[in-house]
């Protein structure tokens, strides 16, 4: 059918549809608050809004590594490193005073984290989404972010089973910095790394569009908001395995014998209600808010895409070792890359580059499994 032939959307049924939309977003919101509490209520708005910033404006990771990577475009690298400035700006004064009622994205930096980093980087790249982009893509009705999320789920889950056998492989004591002095490192250190990709890139790409600055400064302002309601910093990766975690449960595969799962505080969560799990309440805001942006852009009428065989085996495959990576990492972009560095753990420096070493092979990885350039 030629483009002329499509009949152009009524506008009065495009306003109500957009109308139910944002009702149906603000009436789950609110279902959940009232079930749950508000704080709970308030972290599904929180969720929406990760979800429609990135989707909203374009806004991932995977996308700008691959660019930064084969073009030398620094744009969307140098929106993360923006705002995971403006978000440590706020973080750290908030960690230091707060005692125990905040806590932040710290990790240990080892042989497994390092390891995992450098597969999830390149896994990213084949399936052009980490671990908040697998979750837009879906919502956004991407059939390989379809495909990808339930082993995603599943590989967090298998992660988190053998997590405690990886890190006794060896591992670094937890390096955190914190403070005035911590803060200061840190954004020295975000500058070098900006000034280092400007001037590997060409002189017409030095800059940062105008929608990516928005974008980083809506996403700093939600990940300060999940911090102060949630009481630590927005991650991806463990409720991704807890909704496995779930559904091994509930058809029969034991949890208790795994070192991690068996923790009391975990065999707690499989128990209660998703709606009172913060990371699972982001990711399905998440998931809401890319489905909101793309019905409101009257998306969904995208065609499956033709790739061969390899390639959707890849995206299972690739899927799964998103999820068991990230685990063993201690998180993907977001939970250690974006919220790592932004409380001032040594280990999101430590992921960041190993995963983008792993992303430069995964760019080169995907035209040999069909997947495109």
């Amino acid at each position: 059918m030629s483009q002329a032939a499509i009949p152009a959307a009524p506008i009065g049924a495009s306003t109500v549809t957009r109308a139910a939309l944002i009702g149906a977003a603000l009436a789950f919101a609110l279902a959940v608050a009232l079930f749950a509490g508000a704080r709970y209520g308030l972290l599904i708005l929180i969720g929406l809004g990760f979800g429609i910033t990135l989707e909203g404006f374009r806004f991932g990771f995977a996308g700008p590594w691959r660019r930064m990577i084969v073009d030398r475009n620094p744009d969307g690298l140098l929106g993360h490193l923006l705002s995971i400035g403006v978000v440590a700006l706020v973080a750290f004064p908030l960690l230091s005073g707060a005692g125990d009622e905040l806590i932040g994205a710290y990790a240990p930096v080892g042989f497994a984290m390092v390891g995992g980093a450098f597969v999830f980087g390149a896994a990213m790249q084949l399936v052009m989404g980490c671990g908040s982009g697998t979750l837009v893509n879906a919502g956004s009705g991407n059939a390989i972010g379809v495909l990808t999320l339930p082993f995603f789920a599943i590989g967090s889950f298998a992660g988190a089973y053998n997590l405690i056998w990886w890190t006794n492989l060896g591992s670094l004591p937890t390096v955190v910095f914190s403070g005035t002095s911590g803060l200061i490192v840190t954004l020295a250190a975000l500058a070098a790394v900006a000034a280092f990709v400007l001037w590997l890139a060409p002189p017409e790409l030095r800059r940062i569009p105008r929608r990516y600055v928005w974008a980083s400064l809506l996403l700093a302002f939600f990940a300060i908001l999940n911090l102060i309601v949630a009481g630590q910093p927005w991650g991806v990766v463990y409720g991704l395995g807890l909704w496995a975690a779930k559904g091994a449960s509930a058809i029969g595969i034991p949890t208790e014998p795994s070192a991690f799962w068996g923790i009391a505080s975990n065999q707690q969560r499989i128990a209660d209600s998703l709606l009172t799990d913060v990371t699972s309440l982001t990711n399905l805001g998440i998931i809401g808010g890319a489905l909101l942006v793309t019905a409101w852009r009257q998306g969904f009428a995208q065609k499956l895409p033709s790739y061969p065989a390899r390639a959707w085996v890849t995206a299972i495959v690739a899927g799964f070792l998103l999820g068991y990576s990230s685990r063993i990492a201690f998180g993907c972009n977001v939970g250690a890359f974006f919220s790592g560095i932004s409380t001032g753990s040594l280990h999101g420096w430590a992921w960041f580059a190993a995963a983008f070493a792993g992303s430069a092979v995964g760019v080169r990885l995907r035209p040999r499994l069909g997947l495109g350039g």
